[in-house]
């Protein structure tokens, strides 16, 4: 990574115009333009569709294996972003796997608090299975707050007793909406994306009337017994790194095999800035390849 790259995705955050504490519909948009910036490339195609009956994108790539699916889950601070506006990390982590994406648009707060965007996912992930695509031949993945509603989706799935997916990728994981990790306060100064105020705000519409500290809603302080593989990324510049690392401490005593990936001097959700950054197309080909291993592992036993 180079001294440039680097700069350049700071400085495109930090002046950038997405503010988690401006008029949410305006935010919306910005979110959108922003991820939606870098068209998809030629061989990418995508539709949008039902599974489970709930609105997703299935994603295609030529040359994927269709029965292969990354079951994505878009950021946002959970009032944010759309399935479609996410199709793009989503295909550049299926590509790694061979596999199809199916990007699922999640209902968003404040107009639809917990447990809607969680109904949603385990939803979605049902309707995968019920369709005939194996457990096995899944992976659970998503970004920021996606990646807390994607460790949540695996506890629930445990909780109602449905097969697992072979494994899931959470990239800079929103896990704990209490925001009680040090990183909050400690890397405050170094993140050119998060604030604490903004995510305490966007915290507060998800919870709705509910605990944030319940694990539902803060994945972080469920029992994660019996998971599967897990892979948790995160970029040293974020304030959501101590989620990142107590995620992976946690899993661990709970004798969850799992591997934490931390870039060092890159920002929230690095991965997103592949096209500009070596470190994000790094990271996503080390989650692609720990995705294929835990398929052949399936595959194998």
């Amino acid at each position: 990574m180079s001294a440039e790259q680097r700069d350049a995705v700071e400085k495109l955050l930090r002046h950038g115009p997405l503010d988690l504490e401006g008029d949410l519909e305006v935010q919306r948009h910005v979110l959108i333009e922003m991820m939606s910036s870098v068209p998809l490339p030629a061989d990418v195609r995508t539709q949008v569709t039902t599974c489970g009956g709930v609105p997703v994108v299935s994603i295609e790539i030529d040359g994927a294996e269709p029965g292969t699916v990354v079951l994505y889950l878009h950021g946002g601070a959970y009032v944010l972003g759309t399935a479609l506006a996410g199709a793009g990390l989503a295909a550049d982590l299926a590509r790694r796997v061979g596999a199809r994406a199916v990007s699922v648009d999640y209902r968003l707060a404040p107009e639809h608090p917990h447990p809607a965007g969680l109904v949603d996912a385990v939803a979605a992930y049902r309707g995968l299975v019920e369709s005939g695509v194996a457990a096995e031949r899944i992976c659970v993945a998503g970004e920021s707050a996606g990646g807390g509603l994607a460790l949540a989706t695996l506890v629930a799935l445990k909780g109602q007793g449905l097969p697992l997916p072979s494994c899931a990728v959470l990239m800079s994981p929103w896990a704990d909406l209490t925001l009680s990790g040090s990183s909050v306060t400690g890397k405050a100064d170094v993140d050119p994306a998060l604030t604490a105020q903004g995510l305490r705000h966007r915290a507060a519409d998800y919870a709705g009337d509910a605990d944030p500290a319940e694990s539902r809603i803060s994945p972080l302080f469920a029992d994660l017994r019996g998971l599967p593989p897990l892979l948790v990324q995160a970029g040293s510049h974020e304030i959501l790194l101590d989620d990142a690392t107590r995620l992976a401490a946690r899993a661990a005593a709970a004798d969850v095999t799992v591997t934490l990936d931390v870039t060092p001097g890159v920002p929230h959700v690095f991965q997103g800035f592949a096209a500009m950054l070596d470190e994000g197309q790094a990271a996503l080909d080390r989650a692609g390849a720990f995705i294929r291993s835990h398929l052949t592992a399936a595959v194998l036993t």
